[in-house]
């Protein structure tokens, strides 16, 4: 039966498909008072009834939408927690700017000799 249905409607694969990947990602949601899992069952609840193929594509863009701000957020807060890890060190900045080819240009008015 399952089967039958998902043959005579692709979208609903894309759907479903999309559907489990939120929830995955709903898992290591940082705000666990935002209720991540219950807004994304009540917004997939409510657009079942959806018949029109328009509507239909543009409930899965929101959906992918908020699946690639969600991966977004989860990429900033692992940049977020690695800066705090390792914070600016001056000593290593300085090492690195004795290197950088861009700071320690000749300027084109000085002439420089070998020593």
């Amino acid at each position: 039966m399952l089967l039958q249905q998902t043959a005579r409607n692709p979208a609903r694969l894309r759907v479903l498909a999309l559907y489990k990947e939120l929830h995955r990602l709903g898992r290591d949601y940082p705000d666990p008072a935002y209720n991540f899992h219950g807004k994304l069952r009540g917004l997939f609840e409510k657009n079942k009834d959806l018949k029109d193929e328009e509507e239909i594509e543009n409930a899965i863009k929101l959906g992918e939408y908020i699946r690639n701000e969600t991966l977004a957020l989860y990429s900033l807060r692992k940049y977020r927690h690695l800066k705090r890890m390792y914070p600016f060190d001056s000593l290593s900045e300085i090492s690195f700017a004795k290197h950088d080819p861009v700071l320690n240009a000749p300027t084109s008015g000085a002439r420089t000799t070998p020593t």
